[in-house]
């Protein structure tokens, strides 16, 4: 019998009594209605008719024996039924004679398996021979049975959803290393990774699958049809008149996996999950199936009459006034003994039948017993659990049972109309219970699928896009025509369905905290909870490749433990695990570990652990292996400190104060309040204060830093809604991506769901801009070609928006509510105070384990971008902020910290606070950061961390250059602009190094943006990628030209004093970039490139590169006009010594006719274009005198030897490289230097340089890098 849905309404086990309640009396078969139309009279039942009700027997057709009534007697009972349900099996079984044929491979003749002889790759069995993993790049496989006509299935689960491709192939198809399952004729397979169908060649069919859902694969050889169902669902035929073939010749059930995929296999070795009518099982049943679930049937209708007398439900009482039965207090064990002594006598000797009903008729048992839904019935269970236990079958019965619950969790989907009691949880509740007795709980523990059952248990199934149709069918957002209250509903109702499941995992994890093994030496509490998490962490990390895996590895089982753990210590944790429905979860009542005021500490001797646990742990240090054989000083056995010792006294708020953190003063209702609002919340667009910006963990960072900056672009989201630049490193929907079997992406497996729901909530925010903008377009656009084309990208961003909105709605409900809220708040000021006092001891701060600052950091990020907001910003300023900002401003340059990923994780988080005002006023009130943030910006604009430390100069700086954009300037900084400004003046070998960088870098952009705009122009057409490519090398250009503008306006000695060579690289880049703005072939395309469809054309366009250019000039020529120094270089001089001065000159024109009127406002921006005039009308009156001499010196026809440099051909060869002797002139020899200690002629080592004139010649040592 199949199992049938997950949703459990009414059992397969309550005809009994419940169809005599029934009002649809023409369903009432005269044999199950006797008790009704035959009786002797109301109120008075013997026990003969009780005994023929609960059996289901014939009317009258018990006697009462002579003796007393006992389990013989019972079993004597059950002799005739047992016959009947044998002779029916042999019936069935006569339509598996002459369709399939089975090939014992030694697991057993009627046993369907997997073909060992047919594997081409590498499976691995994970648990017994169906829960298969592929270890090779591609593995396929055949199944030992093949039919030739009739209609048969098999079922998939999916442990993971990556590449597969299940269905139906003959022996005909090959199988290789490229080639499987649907790659050959006469070889069919769907695949829903890729959405496709597989015959030779691929097809658009069905639905993307998730890890979870339960593929049924269906062939109708009758019909000549093969098709897929997910979930029950059908997907429609994918395959249609398909080939016919001979007996003994047929088609094989077949699968063919990609490295690291999962799935289980279910030919019929147990019910299916979703099973379709007519289609049979592969594998046939066992003998005695239909026999045990007679008697399970029978055990819940005796379970009912027992209960009759006790039961105060309204449904007992309609069935007393109808019929009194018989007592049965004296006859209930007896009974009951001889209906289980049957069950297990049948298992014994039927193959197969333990696993089978274990997985079938048994839950369906145990769940009618104990109720999917509240309330429970507790004792019932417990009374069935107790009467099992007499049975020394019960072991094998109950550790199946186990896992085939955890297995059940793992497939269960999230219904809408069943929530709250839906997904996981009528199997959560159903174990737990069970485990409740010491027993059961000593049976589990002893199993072999120990660990497995429990990640199963642990396990959340997600939904994909079609499942969040289903389960949030109205969708909201602000200005939309869609029912709000409707989502709201749906949010409590999903809220209220993961809070329940999220209760259940705690009470699991309580059960196994409180459970104390039956070994010797005794272990405490918590032994074997703690082992199973190291080993896990373990296998997540995949650190320990001695340790033989059982199972597979699941992300989703870390956030539950996450969210277990978080509630331990911060809501509290009760031992008390008596009472079949106290809690052993202190829900609050107590005082969490985290929320403990006073003196805090920890144990320092658990970082200098080396047992198999921790020697895999990375170290801030390095690896462990080799800090562990640095001497180092005796340290403290654990280190202490005040709670709050980091902020000011006068600030501090602690646990101990009058006002208390907000972690401990957010009150009920305000949570409450909050709670309900949350379905309504949206966070603000792109035009409000805050915009959302990609953020990606240190566990990206270093894959990012390998790759060129297109690499980089393909993965970043575009930013050019956004009135400034903002950079990430890695889209973080691409993260879904990445291969879970790699190790560099173990580590990011635990933070996924985290991230995509950050990436779900910018995404609807840019979503919703799109929107409103697009629609902007459509209404003023007037040609019909521009109005299809926005139309159909208003199409695009809209189903985007829905998608984004119910994805939204999904990770308020399952990562945001108000106690976990508190919980990561209690967590960051916790551990933010734990590193800041261990750094102070350089020993002890090395042997930190990475993961505390990349939990710290994510942790940090969740909460700051919590939705809805856990408290207002302003407390979140007050209350954390100060202190995480010392923290990442003192280590992101660290030299004690080995790993870059790790400093660039704190260099991010700098990079995303700074864009905020609240948040850059914490930064200028905190002493470290002004200390130490200046300098070791400068110092850190490197090859690896120049994009981020771009974007916080640019921060920083912005809002005072030309031009600059009055909007959203708010988190700009005057009191850091100081500061750099004094770094720059009073370190100046720094600041000449950061120059160098600098002007490298931006000519570096500006060249692959200029390749960019001309190799689609070329091809007069923009690709999506090359688009976003584009549009983001042009914000990145943009923040190094106003950095670059800064520096000449705080700064302008470095080009205006001293060797001209700064002030050269200056002009040559200023006129490299005006010539490429200028000289697009096609204006309108150059600037459609910028941005894509929708996006507000004043966010992206020329202004924001030229702007900083026409700075760059004025800030020079304001200095050398109002400077007291005489020995100034002549800017004007330096820009007529370019060899293009028509080019210059025809940019300084374009510069002067731009439309500036969007931006310059005031008689002060008209004499900033005035002075740019001014110095346009210099420069061409130079120019023109320069010609003149030029072209006088070339009538008089002078016999000068040509002395001009062969590098620039611009100056004079000046100088010599020494030892070899090579010149050129000294402005060329200098910034060549600058990047290279060798000649660039014949790659001497260079020495020295020696400056020549024409009088004397002098040297000047330049000594070379070590």
């Amino acid at each position: 019998m199949a199992e049938g849905s997950s949703s459990h309404r009414r059992s397969a086990f309550s005809p009994g009594l419940a169809v005599l309640l029934s009002d649809d009396e023409a369903n009432i078969s005269p044999q199950k209605s006797h008790l009704v139309s035959y009786h002797d009279e109301i109120g008075h039942q013997a026990v003969e008719r009780t005994i023929e009700h609960i059996f289901d027997l014939p009317h009258k057709s018990v006697v009462r024996p002579l003796g007393p009534i006992d389990a013989h007697f019972v079993r004597s009972l059950l002799r005739n039924p047992a016959r009947k349900f044998d002779l029916d099996w042999d019936k069935c079984i006569r339509g598996y004679h002459g369709s399939i044929l089975i090939v014992d491979k030694g697991a057993g003749p009627s046993k369907v398996i997997l073909d060992d002889s047919s594997i081409c790759g590498k499976f691995r069995n994970v648990r017994g021979p169906l829960l298969v993993e592929s270890s090779a790049p591609f593995s396929s496989a055949r199944a030992n049975a093949c039919v030739w006509k009739g209609k048969w299935m098999y079922e998939v689960t999916l442990e993971t959803s990556g590449v597969q491709q299940l269905g139906w192939a003959t022996l005909s198809c090959p199988f290789t290393d490229q080639k499987g399952v649907g790659d050959a004729d006469d070889s069919y397979s769907f695949d829903g990774r890729r959405v496709t169908k597989w015959n030779n060649n691929p097809k658009p069919y069905g639905q993307p699958w998730a890890a979870g859902d339960v593929i049924g694969c269906c062939i109708n050889l009758d019909a000549g049809e093969i098709s897929f169902h997910r979930n029950g669902t059908s997907l429609g035929v994918a395959f249609d008149g398909i080939r016919s073939v001979e007996p003994m010749e047929g088609y094989y059930a077949a699968i063919s996996l990609s490295e690291g995929e999962r799935c289980h296999l279910n030919f019929g070795s147990h019910p299916f999950r979703y099973p379709i009518d007519g289609f049979d099982p592969m594998e046939a049943p066992p003998r005695s199936w239909t026999f045990m679930e007679y008697l399970f049937r029978c055990l819940f209708r005796l379970l009912e009459v027992q209960n009759l007398e006790k039961s105060e439900s309204a449904y007992f009482e309609k069935l007393r006034r109808v019929k009194k039965f018989a007592s049965l207090q004296e006859l209930f064990q007896p009974i009951s003994e001889g209906i289980c002594a049957e069950l297990f006598s049948a298992i014994e000797v039927s193959q197969g039948c333990l696993e089978y009903i274990s997985w079938g008729s048994l839950i369906t048992l145990l769940l009618d017993v104990f109720r999917a839904r509240e309330p429970h019935d507790f004792s019932c269970l417990d009374q069935v659990l107790n009467l099992l236990l007499q049975f020394p079958g019960c072991t094998s019965l109950l550790q199946e049972l186990i896992v085939a619950l955890s297995c059940m969790c793992k497939a269960a989907p999230l219904i809408l109309t069943e929530c709250p009691y839906s997904g996981s949880y009528p199997f959560l509740a159903l174990v737990c219970q069970l485990l409740r007795h010491k027993d059961v709980m000593n049976i589990w523990w002893n199993a072999e699928d120990f660990a497995f059952s429990f990640e199963g248990f642990l396990t959340r199934k997600i939904p994909n896009k079609q499942d969040l149709q289903c389960l949030v069918p109205s969708v909201w957002w602000p200005g939309s025509s869609e029912d709000e209250v409707s989502m709201a509903l749906t949010m409590t109702t999903l809220s209220d369905a993961i809070k329940k499941i999220e209760e259940m995992h705690r009470e699991l994890c309580s059960l196994v905290i409180c459970f104390i093994p039956p070994v010797s030496p005794p272990q405490p509490p918590g032994a074997v909870f703690r082992s199973f998490v190291q080993n896990l962490v373990l296998k997540a990390r995949g650190g320990d490749h001695r340790m033989v895996i059982n199972g597979t590895f699941d992300n989703t089982v870390l956030v539950s433990l996450y969210t277990v753990t978080l509630h331990l210590l911060s809501e509290g944790f009760s031992t008390d695990s008596s009472g079949p429905a106290s809690s052993s979860v202190n829900c609050g009542n107590g005082v969490g570990f985290l929320h403990k005021g006073g003196k805090r500490k920890f144990p320092t001797q658990l970082l200098f652990r080396n047992d198999a646990y921790y020697s895999v742990i990375p170290r801030i240090g390095g690896p462990p292996s080799i800090l562990m054989h640095h001497q180092f000083d005796d340290v403290e056995d654990e280190v202490q400190w005040d709670e709050g010792c980091m902020s000011d006294v006068e600030a501090r708020v602690t646990h101990t104060t009058l006002q208390k953190p907000c972690c401990c003063s957010v009150t009920d209702a305000t949570v409450g309040l909050r709670h309900k609002e949350s379905a309504k919340y949206v966070p603000s667009t792109s035009k409000g204060p805050c915009k959302p910006m990609p953020e990606r963990s240190s566990h990206v960072s270093a894959e990012c830093n390998g790759r060129s900056l297109s690499d980089e672009i393909e993965d970043k989201p575009s930013t050019s809604t956004q009135p400034e630049i903002e950079y990430g490193y890695q889209a973080l929907h691409n993260l879904e991506n990445m291969t879970m079997s790699t190790p560099s992406s173990s580590e990011a497996l635990k933070e996924e769901e985290l991230l995509d729901a950050f990436y779900f909530m910018s995404q609807q925010s840019q979503s919703i801009s799109l929107l409103e903008e697009t629609d902007r377009q459509i209404r003023e656009k007037s040609c019909t070609e521009q109005v299809r084309r926005l139309k159909e990208a208003r199409n695009s961003y809209h189903e985007d928006l829905v998608d984004c909105v119910r994805h939204c709605v999904w990770y308020r409900a399952t990562l945001f509510s108000p106690w976990k809220q508190r919980g990561m708040y209690a967590t960051c000021m916790w551990v933010v105070e734990l590193l800041l006092v261990l750094s102070n001891s350089k020993t002890i701060f090395q042997y930190v384990p990475e993961f505390y600052v990349e939990s710290l950091v994510d942790c940090f990020h969740a909460l700051r971008r919590s939705d809805p907001p856990f408290v207002s910003p302003a407390v979140f300023l007050k209350q954390g902020l100060a202190s995480f900002v010392t923290l990442v401003v003192k280590h992101f340059d660290d030299t004690r910290i080995v790993n870059p990923d790790l400093k660039d994780l704190l260099l991010q988080s700098i990079s995303v606070l700074v864009q905020y005002k609240e948040f850059m006023l914490v930064f200028e009130n905190n002493q470290e950061a002004i200390n130490k943030m200046p300098r070791s910006l400068l110092s850190a604009f490197d090859n690896r961390s120049w994009i981020p430390v771009t974007n916080i100069l640019f921060r920083l700086c912005k809002g005072s250059g030309f031009a600059s954009s009055k909007n959203g300037e708010s988190s700009s900084s005057a009191t850091f602009q100081v500061l750099l400004r004094e770094t720059c003046i009073h370190e100046q070998e720094l600041f000449f190094s950061f120059l160098n960088r600098l002007f490298n870098t931006l000519s570096w952009t500006m060249t692959e943006f200029s390749m960019s705009i001309r190799e689609m122009q070329d091809k007069h057409q923009a690709a999506d990628f090359q688009q976003r490519k584009c549009s983001v090398i042009f914000e990145i250009s943009c923040s190094l030209a106003r950095i670059l503008e800064f520096c000449t306006r705080e700064i302008p000695c470095a080009f205006l004093m001293g060797p001209d060579m700064n002030l050269r690289r200056l002009t040559e880049l200023v006129v490299f970039i005006l010539n490429h703005m200028i000289s697009a072939a096609d204006a309108e395309f150059f600037d459609m490139t910028l941005r894509r469809p929708g996006q507000n054309q004043e966010k992206t366009n020329r202004t924001m590169i030229l702007a900083p250019l026409v700075g760059i000039i004025l800030n020079l020529m304001e200095c050398s006009s109002t400077s007291e120094h005489r020995e100034l270089n002549d800017v004007i001089a330096v820009f007529a010594s370019m060899d293009c001065p028509s080019t210059i000159h025809f940019g300084l024109q374009y510069l002067l006719s731009y439309n500036w009127s969007n931006v310059l406002q005031g008689d002060a921006s008209l004499a900033k274009l005035a002075q740019l005039e001014e110095f346009s009308h210099y420069f061409r009156r130079i120019t023109v005198s320069v010609d003149g001499e030029e072209e006088h010196s070339l009538n008089t026809g002078g016999e000068e030897e040509d002395d001009t440099c062969c590098i620039c051909y611009n100056c004079n060869s000046d100088a010599t490289f020494q030892p070899c002797h090579h010149r050129s002139c000294f402005g060329c020899i200098s910034r060549h230097l600058l990047n290279s200690q060798r000649c660039f002629f014949c790659n001497a080592v260079v020495t020295s340089v020696a400056r020549m004139s024409p009088q004397r010649e002098t040297s000047v040592t330049w000594m070379a890098d070590s």
